[in-house]
């Protein structure tokens, strides 16, 4: 189950997340205001959640109904971005 980053990310980026993510599957775009994280490369350790000062990142299940778009978004972006 990997982490997304969602809406409330959006304009924010802190990169504090970036910071205590211990694979580095957390990636900034260009020409993107918000991060995203590369569900291939996710270990589901869960410190990015919690270091979120907006409380953007959830676990893919747990993704409210609202934000479910994010899902597939951070695997798309995600995924460009670490290759």
């Amino acid at each position: 189950m990997p982490y997304v980053i969602t809406e409330p990310c959006i304009g924010v980026k802190d990169k504090s997340c970036m910071t205590v993510c211990p694979v580095d599957c957390i990636y900034e775009v260009d020409g993107e205001d918000q991060l995203f994280i590369n569900p291939d490369e996710c270990i589901d350790c869960g410190l990015c959640e919690a270091e979120c000062p907006v409380n953007a990142i959830f676990v893919d299940t747990d993704v409210p109904a609202n934000f479910k778009q994010f899902i597939e978004l951070n695997a798309l972006k995600g995924r460009a971005a670490s290759a």
